[in-house]
């Protein structure tokens, strides 16, 4: 198993209740793998590996990553 303890991470907080998090996976088909539901004011930390390649937020959050804070709307609340 590889080491991915260097791996950057990533903050998502939900604004709202029932955000979805969802875990995509690595190679040739991009599928589902993992998920989780956030209620409004929780948090998750999260990091790439080598089965996740990228990750779908659906609904009110925050992402605050190396690069900066996202948000999954157009308004900007905390």
């Amino acid at each position: 198993m590889a080491d991915n303890t260097n791996n950057d991470y990533f903050v998502i907080k939900a604004l709202e209740n029932g955000v979805n998090v969802i875990g995509l996976t690595r190679g040739h088909d991009t599928r589902f793998h993992h998920s989780e539901k956030l209620d409004k004011g929780e948090v998750m930390i999260a990091q790439f590996t080598e089965h996740t390649s990228a990750v779908k937020v659906r609904g009110k959050a925050v992402i605050q990553t190396k690069f900066g804070l996202l948000y999954t709307t157009d308004e900007v609340q905390e």
